[in-house]
């Protein structure tokens, strides 16, 4: 099987001055990804290591980077799932991760558990070796004045939400396994303990290895009501191409619940494809040593990996 990554950094608008950087980022997460399945690595550590990436790049609305709740406090929710064996692991409301998908993928492994939330988490990261960081670390100045903005009688905080979507990875490797993996920093100025769909498997996330493997962005609450990424795999299950079944699932959530978002999905065979409802979502991918980026409709930029920057 030839191995295959892709990779999100969000649905929604993404403003002019940050496109580059946007696409920058997927780009160089897609490739963190690739060299590891190039080299025979599993899909697992290919999406887990793909989306340290974003979470570790400002730019993005995962780790550092994330938005704040309405305290003005980061909390993240991270999934990641292993498509051989259906095994998952996931956290929510996470404070002081740098890495929120490096603490899931221990609940996987380590737990006898799906999901770790708040304070639970918080102490088995303790557990499990993993130091915290100061709160601040993890706040940029751009989430704290989109936060002080919203604080503001009248703001619309969906509406300054535009361009901060969640980051994600789903990946095939030389054996056949599938994965995904999910992280977020949520919905800017959100109720303290909000969790969105990126910690509930089979919405912001699954893998399965007869079918394929889809990670999703977008308006979480709409997503979870539709159980998206599942609902795609079962579009699939039922014959539908990547492409189709992608299509299916956002017009789905569209015309059900009028939500709107993204998704970035692989099969078993390793077709892949890279869909959205918004104006734009920022994505790439690597197949037969051929890497794919793209933000807005249409946008499919083709470049050698020999030939792209590391």
């Amino acid at each position: 099987m030839k191995p295959v990554i892709v990779v999100h950094g969000g649905a929604g608008t993404i403003v002019k001055e940050y496109e580059e950087g946007y696409r920058s980022g997927v780009k160089r997460a897609a490739l963190q990804g690739y060299n590891i399945l190039r080299e025979g690595g599993d899909a697992v550590t290919a999406v887990e290591e793909a989306v340290v990436v974003p979470e570790d790049d400002p730019l993005f609305n995962a780790g550092h980077g994330s938005v704040l709740n309405e305290e003005g406090e980061v909390e993240m929710d991270a999934i990641i799932m292993d498509g051989k064996d259906l095994t998952s692991g996931a956290v929510s409301a996470v404070k002081c991760i740098a890495n929120p998908i490096k603490l899931a993928r221990l609940v996987m492994e380590k737990t006898n558990h799906l999901l770790l939330t708040s304070q639970g988490a918080s102490l088995f990261a303790k557990a499990q070796g993993i130091s915290e960081v100061p709160g601040e670390q993890l706040i940029t100045e751009r989430s704290r004045e989109r936060w002080r903005k919203n604080l503001k009688p009248g703001s619309n905080p969906v509406a300054y939400q535009l361009g901060l979507g969640t980051v994600g990875a789903v990946a095939i490797d030389r054996q056949g396994n599938v994965a995904c993996a999910t992280s977020t920093g949520g919905m800017t100025n959100k109720m303290v303990g909000r969790v969105g769909d990126t910690a509930c498997i089979g919405s912001g996330g699954y893998a399965n290895n007869s079918v394929g493997a889809v990670s999703t962005t977008g308006h979480g609450e709409s997503i979870m009501k539709v159980i998206l990424a599942r609902l795609i795999l079962h579009y699939m299950e039922n014959g539908m191409s990547t492409e189709e079944a992608a299509d299916a699932g956002l017009n789905y959530m569209k015309t059900q619940v009028d939500g709107s978002g993204g998704v970035i999905v692989v099969n078993s065979a390793g077709e892949w494809t890279a869909k959205f409802s918004t104006k734009q979502m920022s994505w790439a991918a690597i197949k037969d040593d051929q890497l794919h980026c793209g933000i807005h409709t249409g946008e499919n930029e083709i470049v050698s990996v020999a030939a792209s920057p590391q």
